[in-house]
């Protein structure tokens, strides 16, 4: 059994696969600079305490990566979806966020739209809206 990379063939199997690389560079992006990350995300941790650092490497940038790559190295449907599945969770907890935590900023405006749309490709190639 030979494995072979495979490239997207379509354009909305490219429109999956780019939130999928996106999905990949921000947990890389997470696992080797997570103060970076903290500062951009607006979080800060507690002196003293190392595990704060920890979890941006293992828990986001590991969930991050995991998704993003199976996705990119699988290129199956479900994956897609999944990845897509994520990013509108994600979006939804920010919803719920400004909604009962008073959090209608810019930022999480902001936060918001990029969520909708990393949720918005996958989902339009896997349910067909993009062939």
């Amino acid at each position: 059994m030979d494995f072979a990379f495979p490239m997207p063939t379509s354009d909305g199997e490219w429109l999956a696969w780019s939130a999928a690389a996106i999905t990949v560079f921000f947990g890389l992006v997470l696992l080797f600079a997570p103060r970076l990350s903290f500062r951009v995300l607006r979080l800060e941790t507690a002196a003293g305490h190392p595990e704060a650092v920890s979890e941006a490497r293992a828990t986001i940038a590991g969930f991050y990566l995991g998704v993003g790559l199976c996705a990119i190295l699988l290129a199956q449907p479900f994956i897609y979806m999944t990845l897509g599945v994520c990013w509108l969770l994600t979006a939804f907890g920010r919803i719920i966020s400004m909604l009962s935590d008073r959090g209608g900023t810019i930022y999480n405006w902001a936060s918001l739209l990029v969520a909708c749309a990393l949720a918005a490709l996958p989902l339009a190639f896997v349910f067909g809206f993009v062939p």
